[in-house]
C-alpha cells in the first residue's frame, strides 16, 4: 500500500499574523503581499474595527488578493493564532533587551525552508505600536530587516512582502537542491508554543515554590530563562523532561 506522500514545502507550512492592526488597507495589501509569493495562511488578532476582512479598503488593496481574505481567520489572542505552530517569529525594527535572537529575513526563511518539521508563524504588530514585549518574548526569533539605518521605517505591507519574498526565495532554493535528510542523530518532534508556554508556567511555579524566584519581585529572570531555551530548538521530549524535574520539584516543596 502506498502512503500519500505530504506536501512539507514552506509554502504550506508558513502562517502570516497580524496583531492588532489599524488600517484595513493595510490587511488587504499584506494579502496581495501573501499571494504574489504563493502563500496563504493569515490570522488577524484582534484587528482594531469591525469587518476587517470584508471592508472596501481591505478589498480594494487586496487587489486580486481576495481569495486570501476570504480564508483568513479572525482570533482573539496571540495564543490562538498560534494554534498549530512549533516556531514563531516576530517582526520588529525595534530590539529589546531580551528578545530573543535576533535574525535577518534571508538567514531565518532559509532555516524554516530547510526544517520541514517546522510550523512557522511570523507575526507582525499594530503599524503604530508594533509588538508588546510579552509576545515577542514567545518567539523563537526577533526577524529584524537590514534597512538603511538612517531611514529604517517600512509599513506593514512592505515588511511583509520583504519576508514573503525572503520565505519564497529560500523554499524555491530547497525545493531545487532537495537534500536528503541526514539519517545520524536522532530528531525529536519540535515542541509547539502552547507545550513550551506551559513549560515557562509549570517551571515559574517551581522556582516561586524553592524561593529560587520571589514572585513579588520577579525582575528579568523568567524573560532570560524564555532567551536561554529560545536559542536551543525545544524538542517535545525536552518540554516533558523539563515539566518532569518542575513537577518533582513541587512534591519535594510541599514536603
Amino acid at each position: 500500500m502506498n502512503l500519500p506522500e505530504i506536501n512539507t514545502s514552506l509554502f504550506n507550512r508558513l502562517r502570516f499574523i497580524l496583531v492588532e492592526t489599524s488600517r484595513s488597507g493595510n490587511i488587504g495589501a499584506v494579502a496581495r503581499a501573501m499571494k504574489t509569493m504563493g502563500f496563504s495562511e493569515l490570522v488577524l488578532v484582534n484587528p482594531r474595527f469591525a469587518d476587517a476582512l470584508t471592508d472596501p479598503e481591505a478589498v480594494a488593496f487586496a487587489s486580486g488578493a481576495q481569495d486570501i481574505l476570504a480564508g483568513a481567520r479572525i482570533v482573539g489572542s496571540i495564543a490562538e493564532a498560534l494554534e498549530g505552530c512549533n516556531y514563531a517569529a516576530a517582526v520588529s525594527a525595534r530590539l529589546r533587551e531580551f528578545s530573543p535572537p535576533v535574525a535577518a529575513p534571508r538567514a531565518l526563511s532559509a532555516q524554516l525552508a530547510a526544517s520541514t518539521e517546522l510550523h512557522a508563524a511570523v507575526i507582525f504588530g499594530n503599524e503604530r505600536f508594533g509588538l508588546p514585549n510579552e509576545i515577542v518574548e514567545q518567539c523563537n526569533v526577533l526577524i529584524n530587516i537590514p534597512a538603511n539605518a538612517e531611514y529604517s521605517s517600512l509599513n506593514l505591507s512592505q515588511a511583509a512582502q520583504v519576508v514573503a519574498y525572503e520565505c519564497r526565495m529560500a523554499a524555491l532554493d530547497v525545493s531545487d537542491a532537495a537534500p536528503a535528510a541526514s539519517p545520524i542523530g536522532f530528531h525529536g518532534d519540535a515542541a509547539s508554543l502552547a507545550q513550551v508556554d506551559g513549560m515557562y508556567a509549570h517551571l515559574e511555579q517551581a522556582l516561586v515554590a524553592i524561593d529560587f524566584l520571589d514572585a513579588d519581585n520577579p525582575k528579568k529572570l523568567m524573560p532570560r530563562l524564555k532567551r536561554l531555551f529560545s536559542r536551543t530548538g525545544l524538542e517535545t521530549e525536552e518540554v516533558n523532561i523539563l515539566r518532569g524535574i518542575a513537577r518533582h520539584i513541587l512534591a519535594v516543596a510541599k514536603k
